[in-house]
C-alpha cells in the first residue's frame, strides 16, 4: 500500500492539479474519493482539520496539506 494519500474529488479542478503532479513525477499513491456535500467528507476533517481538497497526507513523513499549489511545490521539491 502507498504511504502517500490524495483526498480527491471527481471533477474538482485543483485536484486534478494535484494528481498531474503526482503522476509526472512517478509518486505511487492511493486516491480516496470524497463526497461532493462538505458535511460528508468527516474523514477528510478528520485528517486535515477541515473539508475542502485536494488533501495530501503522506504517512512516511508525517505531512498533510491542502491546497493544490502547496501540494504541487511539496511534490516537486520533496518527492520528484
Amino acid at each position: 500500500m502507498p504511504s502517500i494519500t490524495l483526498y480527491s474529488l471527481d471533477g474538482c479542478p485543483y485536484c486534478e492539479k494535484a494528481h498531474d503532479a503526482l503522476d509526472d513525477a512517478g509518486v505511487e499513491y492511493e486516491t480516496e474519493w470524497v463526497e461532493a456535500l462538505h458535511s460528508k467528507r468527516d474523514e477528510v476533517k478528520r485528517v486535515s482539520g477541515q473539508r475542502a481538497v485536494p488533501v495530501l497526507v503522506n504517512r512516511d513523513s508525517g505531512v498533510t496539506m491542502a491546497e493544490s499549489d502547496n501540494i504541487v511545490e511539496y511534490v516537486e521539491r520533496s518527492l520528484a
